[in-house]
């Protein structure tokens, strides 16, 4: 009888998607939480039928397999058929949704490991051999047989994993009657095993508290005016929402009511809470310090921008960083080659040289041992996700291991100037009628087309005249111009709002003009002028304020040995004069988003990585063009975090700095990491050769390896990156 499919078809599969390739679906495997499994899965499905490609992320102990519709079944049948349970992942839910394997029982181990010792006290003591080997095989049967189970499932599918190793090992120590050993390695083993995955569950829950930052029900708005407290996940889009003093932010949303001070720690990193009113969004895990206020849910609990960022970091873990990738390469060839030269340690000295066989065998039983590449291959994942976890935590998102990775290299940054250096929120400073149009007239005019614009420029010279009572005009056929301004026509006339760069290309520009506006350029002020067909009407100066946190940014990446250099839209005088303030050491004006990009290339062409630094928008060609893109004050922008590689959650400059320094630690401990496991692997293996290397050793050396680099790797999530 054949049994009824328990899957869904592929199109239903809530976690698939097409692609090129083929149908995409991800796979949970709650086994699968070190390269041991990975390698067994890669050489079962390597080669199956309809499989496309594997990607593996241990971390979420997710495989997603590219595979042919068809294929989904037999791919999970193989996938069983190494003892493992596979289950479809749903869409992107976290790993944390779903239950761990249960805690085995402890006492079968504790007993183990009092037998492994009575046999090492049975044969110190001399009794006779069948108490030490029956107490020995107690502790092999209490302790190993999940190894061996895992090290037969390894062998038949032709794997030389660290169970086949192992079982290989122990069963060997066991013909040549090394009772108390074979006891005592596979107790150690189990052990080191144990301590290893809770280790590993450190790094793998790293961004857990993350997750549980967002509280599980949120106070709605009824239809009937009264107030019910409801599950967050089911809070609709432009809900109601109250809260209280001292409460968590369920949602994200903006406020429609009332006032309060928020910690927004959890999504920017500010160490400060931030005043919010009326108007100002606030994000979901974030915690309210005082007053209390009612806000409109602007996005579901799924797509918030705490859930983003969670997902960011996820999808960021399972990206291989090119130390991770040189690392898996080599350990492919590692543990073959150390397998042959045991194979032939243990047959050619007493077949060739009439050698003894057992010290030679049991020579070769300790390199197997030995040969086991785990510390090596867990070491980067580890380490990568410490630093994406740390990274978060202070407010910067991390798109990939090879972000973080290659930020050290940095040795050019480019950055914007609105919003970034500055505050973004110019204020008109100057205004001058050049023409016989009365002064009101000229406002409605300029702020009638400045407020079709959401130029921060043009934002400014709006604001001041509704701040006077001038009432704006509709404008026909407006334009925004890329980099120059606008042009609309009002009352039947067309006019022109724009820079510097628009009067010279229009020829509207005299010597006294130019005169006047060099002047104010020189200031630091941004000027535009109004102008129509044949006359320039008035000029509006407006000037941006520096953040104070951009002086000290610029100043830590010059010590970091980063140079810096400005590219803007804005006019040349301007720049240098905003340059100067900051101290940055070059400064380019009167760019066009085609002439950053420009700058870009020229700065790749030197040596060193170039990063860009802007919106994430009006920047896109620039920040797309560089070794690594920076988008500033992210949060809450869906468009950034899906789009940089880098998404600075607020708007402060100095994460930059934190970032480098972070990348730099980075690669250290993956260096050191790299460094300690060869290192203690190389010592064990010349004690062994030269006849001073046991097998317990080994042990000791594979697992003290494993452990070292795990807790090395762990020690970014206490990175503090601050200058």
């Amino acid at each position: 009888m054949t049994k009824p499919s328990l899957i869904k078809a592929p199109e239903e599969l809530a976690g698939a998607k097409l692609t090129a390739q083929g149908m995409q679906t991800p796979i949970r495997i709650m086994q699968m939480d070190c390269p041991t499994e990975e390698g067994l899965l890669r050489s079962k499905l390597g080669g199956m039928p309809g499989v496309a490609g594997m990607e593996f992320n241990l971390m979420k102990r997710v495989l997603t397999v590219t595979h042919e519709p068809k294929a989904i079944e037999a791919i999970l049948d193989a996938v069983r058929s190494l003892g493992f349970t596979p289950e479809v992942a749903k869409g992107v839910e976290p790993l944390e949704d779903h239950a761990p394997e249960p805690d085995k029982p402890w006492w079968p181990l504790a007993l183990a490991g009092l037998t492994a010792i009575g046999s090492e006290a049975a044969s110190w003591a001399a009794l006779p051999t069948w108490v030490s080997a029956t107490l020995a095989l107690v502790a092999v049967l209490l302790s190993g047989l999940t190894t061996y189970k895992k090290g037969w499932i390894a062998i038949r599918n032709f794997n030389l994993n660290i169970n086949a190793l192992m079982s290989i090992a122990v069963t060997g120590a066991i013909f040549l009657g090394q009772w108390p050993e074979a006891a005592m390695v596979m107790v150690l083993f189990t052990v080191a095993e144990l301590i290893e995955a809770k280790s590993l569950d450190r790094a793998r829950n790293a961004i857990k508290g993350l997750m549980q930052l967002t509280p599980e029900r949120a106070t709605v708005l009824q239809s009937d005016g009264s107030w019910l407290e409801v599950a967050a996940k089911s809070g609709p889009v432009n809900a109601r929402v109250r809260i209280k003093p001292g409460e968590r932010i369920a949602l994200d949303g903006n406020i429609v009511s009332g006032k309060s001070a928020i910690n927004q720690a959890p999504i920017t990193g500010e160490s400060l809470p931030v005043e919010k009113a009326e108007g100002d969004p606030v994000f979901a895990g974030t915690i309210n310090e005082s007053g209390s206020f009612e806000y409109l849910v602007t996005a579901a609990a799924g797509d918030s921008t705490l859930a983003r960022i969670i997902h960011a970091v996820e999808e960021a873990q399972g990206a291989r960083a090119p130390t991770q990738r040189f690392v898996d390469q080599f350990a492919r060839v590692y543990t073959p080659v150390i397998f042959i030269i045991a194979l032939a340690i243990a047959i050619f000295p007493p077949l060739l040289m009439g050698a003894d066989w057992f010290p030679w065998v049991y020579k070769a039983l300790v390199l197997l041992v030995i040969a086991c590449p785990c510390a090596l291959v867990i070491s980067t994942p580890v380490t990568i996700v410490s630093g994406l976890a740390a990274a978060a935590r202070q407010g910067m998102l991390i798109k990939g291991g090879v972000y973080l990775e290659e930020g050290r290299k940095l040795a050019w940054i480019a950055l914007d100037k609105t919003g970034t250096i500055t505050h973004g929120k110019p204020v008109q400073t100057d205004f001058e009628v050049l023409s016989n149009v009365s002064a009101g007239d000229i406002r409605v005019l300029a702020a009638s087309l400045a407020g079709r614009s959401d130029h921060p420029v043009s934002r400014a010279v709006t604001d001041a005249a509704k701040r006077d009572g001038i009432v704006l005009t509709s404008v026909d056929d407006f334009e925004a111009l890329a980099g120059r301004g606008t042009k609309g026509v009002i009352d039947g006339k067309l006019y022109h709002l724009g820079n510097h760069r628009l009067v010279h290309e229009l020829g509207r520009c005299s010597d006294e003009l130019e005169a006047r506006l060099t002047a104010l350029e020189q200031q630091g002020k941004t000027v535009i002028l109004l102008f129509d067909d044949t006359t320039v009407h008035a000029l509006f100066a407006v000037a941006d304020t520096v953040k104070e946190t951009s002086r000290q940014a610029i100043a830590d990446l010059h010590g970091l040995g980063i140079k810096t250099v400005m590219l803007t839209g804005d006019n040349v005088h301007t720049a240098k004069a905003i340059a100067a303030q900051v101290g940055i050491d070059e400064a380019r004006g009167d760019l066009l988003p085609d002439d950053k990009l420009k700058a870009i290339e020229s700065k790749l062409s030197q040596d060193g990585a170039v990063g860009m630094v802007g919106d994430g928008i009006n920047d896109a060609p620039a920040l797309a063009r560089s070794d690594i893109g920076f988008a500033m004050g992210a949060a809450g922008t869906g468009t950034a975090i899906e789009t940089a590689d880098v998404a600075l959650m607020d708007d402060d400059l100095r994460k930059l700095p934190r970032f480098v320094r972070l990348s730099r630690q980075t690669h250290a401990i993956l260096i050191q990491n790299i460094v300690l496991a060869l290192g203690i692997k190389a010592v064990f293996l010349f004690l062994t050769l030269y006849g001073t290397g046991t097998m317990w050793m080994a042990v000791f050396a594979d697992v003290g390896a494993s452990l070292l680099v795990v807790g090395n790797g762990l020690r970014l999530l206490r990175a503090r990156t601050g200058g």
